[in-house]
């Protein structure tokens, strides 16, 4: 993992910031202004490294949703002294990392005060029956063989099941190809009566869009919007 400390700060308030499948857990001090952006709000950032896992215990694989729920926040524990409470925890991510954001805060919703997702693949079901062009094993290799909906790998399916979620932020490209994901997403938020924050403005899938994102995205959760 990646991580970002805040100076002369005890106990400060997380971040888990996640990446996207073709990433890893330096991509967004690489490609973004995060740690300014952290500085100035005072914030803690880890960003762990999950490979092409979509942050899920893997059929054939390892076992990444457990470490992400698990083993990362009880390591992080021990390492550092960052606040343990609720309201000071979060969630973010892009892309494969939106949806895992979103995972983790709906499984895990006693965690974490707010939820982001930046592009994020939000309609796993879809996304596994459209399967990946170069590899149509994939998602099997990932998920297994039987079908996503329905279960806790569904964000969708989630939504109906959570109690007391935490505050939620879709932000998405218009132009970007994970659009259309974001709105079902945003259409299913509505339907279970579940409030959300929708930013849906011009964009493509790509690091100036992200860099731009997740400023606004750390004033909305900072801010308590």
């Amino acid at each position: 993992m990646t991580v970002l400390l805040p100076e002369k700060i005890t106990e400060p308030a997380t971040l888990y910031l996640l990446h996207g499948l073709s990433d890893d857990d330096t991509c967004w001090t690489r490609y973004t202004g995060i740690e300014r952006y952290a500085s100035e709000h005072g914030l803690a950032v880890i960003m762990p490294q999950v490979h092409r896992s979509f942050y899920t215990d893997e059929a054939e694989g390892n076992r990444y949703w457990t470490f992400l729920s698990e083993e990362l926040p009880s390591l992080v524990s021990r390492f550092f002294r960052l606040s343990p409470r609720r309201e000071d925890t979060y969630v973010a991510g892009l892309s494969m990392g939106g949806y895992g954001a979103f995972k983790w805060a709906l499984r895990r919703p006693e965690r974490f005060a707010a939820a982001a997702s930046l592009s994020g693949a939000l309609d796993m079901p879809g996304r596994v029956a459209r399967g990946m062009p170069d590899d149509p094993r994939f998602f099997q290799r990932i998920f297994g063989e039987a079908p996503v909906s329905g279960t806790p790998d569904d964000d969708l399916w989630l939504l109906k099941e959570t109690v007391n979620p935490p505050r939620l932020y879709v932000c998405c490209g218009t132009d970007d190809f994970l659009y259309q994901d974001n709105l079902t997403f945003l259409d299913a938020c509505r339907a279970n009566g579940i409030d959300v924050v929708a930013d849906l403005t011009p964009g493509e899938h790509d690091w100036a869009y992200w860099d731009a994102g997740i400023q606004r995205v750390l004033a909305w959760m900072m801010g308590g919007g």
